[in-house]
């Protein structure tokens, strides 16, 4: 009877660790074993460039074609999650993951932009009423259905709009 009273509350989600396995959890290939280190992947904007190289040497290799077709999601939700990190940390707003339904049930004026994505994980801002979603992004990009030529792109055009 009284159900508008009742707040949906948003599902908090860590995408943190998952980000940091691109550099915990590398490939045998002697490249990712070289370049996708901690030192290279310290979350900075110009760290994105690493992330570039190496999903375009995904979509581009007979290697990173293989990669690319068993794991899939796998890839995309580590790459949309080092990203996501990486624009999170350089817009200090108060953007923070949660699960997508959530933030549809929690906010309705963003249905709209969460309507075509499956349950994944976002950037939402509860003040800026705002989302943010990398793991969508990534995962068009690497179908080569983006609108970005490259990720650092993408990054820095999140960010200057949203500080």
């Amino acid at each position: 009877m009284f159900r508008f009273f009742i707040k949906t509350k948003l599902k908090k989600d860590d995408l943190k660790g998952i980000a940091k396995l691109m550099y915990q959890d590398v490939s045998d290939d002697s490249w990712d074993k070289e370049n996708l280190t901690k030192r290279n992947l310290d979350f900075t904007i110009e760290s994105v460039r690493f992330i570039d190289i190496y999903a375009k040497r995904l979509m581009n290799t007979a290697f990173g074609n293989e990669l690319l077709s068993r794991h899939f999601d796998n890839l995309a939700e580590r790459i949309g999650a080092y990203i996501g990190e990486v624009i999170k940390s350089n817009m200090n707003q108060d953007f923070y993951w949660y699960e997508s339904n959530s933030v549809r049930h929690y906010s309705p004026n963003l249905d709209g932009e969460l309507s075509n994505s499956k349950n994944q994980s976002v950037l939402y801002s509860k003040k800026r009423d705002m989302v943010i979603v990398p793991l969508n992004v990534v995962s068009q990009f690497l179908k080569g259905n983006s609108p970005y030529s490259n990720l650092l792109s993408y990054v820095e055009e999140t960010i200057k709009q949203n500080t």
